[in-house]
């Protein structure tokens, strides 16, 4: 499917200074790799900064394919091993400056998901510098990270410390098609597709804009770090894909049966058609149309009789549904560039192979901490605000024992049993910098 929007009004953002991961959709399929990098020593991340910087690319005419791009974010711990000043560093808001790991009871990643489990080098303040190469082709992908890792074979004081490949046809290792519901933003020039809305201002993605209230967000200064930069949460899953199907396999008889209770998980068919525009069998050739597969709301089923009330999807971009919290759901949107690692496994397996897959959740927001703190501690890991009390997302939660999953009807059903089929490995909060932002963080400071 093709994920790109056109290009249909002048933007008004100023695209040439914004990062491309911020408007630029991911490919289908899809190839790249996240890097994580320590810096030992500020000048040589100030170094590695400027030898870097020509292969980040910027947003400008995000609506033409291009066969990769680079992407650059920075840790409050890397911004501290650059040398920023320190009047720079206490601008950035106090959970980002805070990190993940100690924010692990706001976003209740407690248990397996607890920081003390978490692979290296996540919450271990090490992190500090992310690469990440997006690319369409095998070929494309390999010359980009050549090309950064060349960069970085010159600079001794800065290590790499984790390297991890992604890749996929559009699929998660679930096999649901994802990454194609993303926010229409105000300025970039994108055109409007059916179900998008109003588009939402640009100050909730880009730092130094009007947001939803009006007015700008707090930003880091100078202006000159905090303009058009954002900020990303990264958090690695580990994927129990043979838990999931033998959930499947265990509470429905039929291909059909375990396809419709899979699709009330998710909120949409496999295809990535929504079950609120289909709701009895999938549709490929819905799931296949970009200008259709997001046009719908949910003010016509408020029971979630098509699209359970605690569905994933649902859950995560409630749209127009009545919820029992109030909240205002247009800054509550993120703009999600996540990855699938390892590889897919096919429905009628339900015995683990103990190989490593999962998803690498990306979400880009000039709220982007904020939100998905929220989103963790109301919409994951709650169902207060649909009415559901303590049932929790089916697929990114961690369940506890006896939980169940509601699939309402006359009667309603609740099946039991239902499991974690996706453990946290580590995260991040991150700094998604301007490219004029980068070029000033690689200059000696003057204070």
């Amino acid at each position: 499917m093709d994920l790109f929007r056109r290009l249909t009004r002048r933007p008004t953002l100023e695209l040439d200074d914004i990062q491309a991961a911020v408007l630029r959709s991911r490919p289908e399929p899809y190839f790249g790799t996240h890097a994580i990098l320590e810096i030992a020593d500020p000048a040589s991340g100030r170094e590695l900064l400027r030898r870097l910087s020509p292969r980040i690319t910027s947003a400008a005419r995000w609506d033409e394919p291009v066969p990769a791009w680079t992407m650059l974010a920075i840790s409050y711990p890397g911004l501290v091993a650059l040398g920023v000043p320190e009047s720079s560093l206490a601008s950035f808001p106090a959970n980002f400056r805070a990190g993940m790991a100690a924010r692990a009871e706001r976003l209740r990643d407690t248990g397996p998901n607890a920081p003390e489990h978490w692979e290296f080098p996540f919450g271990t303040g090490r992190a500090h510098l992310a690469i990440s190469v997006y690319a369409d082709s095998e070929q494309a992908w390999q010359a980009a990270v050549d090309g950064y890792a060349r960069e970085l074979d010159q600079v001794p004081g800065v290590q790499l410390l984790s390297h991890q490949d992604f890749g996929a046809t559009g699929f998660n290792v679930f096999g649901y098609r994802d990454g194609f519901a993303q926010p229409a933003v105000e300025g970039s020039g994108a055109e409007t597709m059916p179900g998008d809305g109003r588009p939402i201002r640009p100050g909730e993605f880009v730092l130094g804009y009007p947001s939803e209230t009006g007015q700008p967000l707090p930003m880091p200064s100078p202006d000159v770090l905090g303009r058009n930069g954002t900020f990303v949460v990264f958090r690695k899953y580990h994927s129990h894909v043979a838990a999931f199907n033998r959930f499947l396999h265990d509470h429905a008889g039929t291909a059909q049966e375990r396809d419709l209770l899979g699709a009330k998980l998710v909120g949409r068919w496999r295809s990535g058609a929504p079950l609120a525009l289909s709701p009895d069998r999938d549709d490929p050739a819905l799931g296949d149309d970009p200008t259709r597969l997001n046009d719908f709301t949910y003010s016509g089923d408020p029971r979630g009789l098509r699209t359970p009330l605690g569905s994933h999807t649902r859950r995560m971009n409630p749209r127009d549904a009545k919820l029992a919290i109030l909240t205002d759901t247009r800054i509550r949107r993120i703009i999600r560039r996540g990855t699938s690692y390892g590889d897919p496994v096919p429905e009628d397996v339900t015995r683990d192979d103990g190989k490593s897959r999962g998803l690498d959740f990306i979400a880009i927001s000039a709220r982007a901490v904020d939100t998905v703190e929220f989103l963790q501690s109301e919409w994951v890991n709650s169902g207060n605000f649909v009415g559901l009390d303590k049932e929790k997302d089916p697929l990114i939660s961690r369940q506890d024992h006896g939980a169940h999953f509601t699939v309402p009807g006359t009667p309603p059903r609740r099946v039991q049993g239902i499991q974690s089929f996706n453990t946290l490995l580590g995260g991040e909060y991150l700094f998604m910098p301007s490219l004029s932002a980068i070029a000033w963080l690689s200059r000696e400071p003057s204070t």
